[in-house]
């Protein structure tokens, strides 16, 4: 068994991740942030939807959450502690908690910084990790809520992950951050080797995700910040880049 996964752009620059279960062919997707892209991927195929997993409570995340449910009778997952500012939760979550899909399981992961209530999904089967706003491709989301730290910490709970994890993240920011990450590290050549890549790939109109955790720790100014001190200066220069 092993779940895939498929991007499905959303909105300006935003992904929702459609996945499928191998062995039982139960479909989810992650933080859907308007029902008609996946809607018409899943007619296109001929699929229904079981899960709707939401990583925070943001409307470009959830935004079509209640419409696709209303649809395909998907179950809503979230986190519990943010039940009040998401869709009203059919799977309630927390820290730890292994949600069944086939039978394959998501592992919870609370990661504070972006939002409060953030969560991430891990899923073994496949090596997949769905971060959502907290950790792009050479950077990390806006401190909205948390504090550095918190974001600090958040991203230490994905160091014991393999280098092989995909990390699938809500937006296409790739490039943006590319030019931020060179400006920390100008002599890093695996970061110089990745923007290359992202060029020639955002220059085909292809996306620049998932990426392989191998290579964020080679080339995420955020990941390679040592303390978090120096995290926290590194998104405020981010922040002004």
């Amino acid at each position: 068994m092993t779940v895939t996964v498929q991007a499905i752009p959303m909105l300006s620059d935003n992904y929702s991740w459609l996945l499928t279960e191998s062995e039982t062919g139960k479909i989810g997707i992650i933080d859907p942030a308007e029902a008609a892209p996946a809607i018409a991927v899943l007619e296109a195929a001929g699929l229904g939807l079981d899960m709707i997993f939401l990583t925070h409570h943001h409307p470009d995340h959830v935004g079509g959450a209640e419409e696709l449910r209303a649809c395909y009778g998907a179950q809503i997952v979230g986190n519990r502690a943010d039940a009040h500012r998401l869709p009203s939760l059919d799977v309630p979550v927390h820290e730890g908690a292994l949600v069944a899909f086939g039978p394959a399981n998501a592992r919870v992961i609370e990661v504070p910084g972006h939002t409060l209530g953030h969560i991430a999904y891990y899923f073994a089967d496949g090596e997949l990790l769905f971060a959502g706003d907290t950790m792009f491709s050479m950077g990390c989301g806006r401190l909205f809520e948390g504090t550095a730290e918190q974001m600090f910490d958040s991203f230490a709970k994905f160091s014991d992950l393999p280098d092989e994890v995909l990390l699938c993240c809500g937006h296409e920011y790739t490039q943006s951050n590319a030019k931020f990450a060179l400006s920390i590290e100008p002599d890093n050549a695996a970061l110089k080797a990745r923007v290359d890549e992202v060029e020639r790939l955002r220059a085909a109109g292809l996306a620049t995700l998932p990426v392989s955790l191998g290579v964020e720790r080679a080339t995420n100014p955020f990941i390679r910040a040592a303390t978090a001190e120096e995290f926290g200066e590194r998104r405020k220069a981010k922040d002004n880049f």
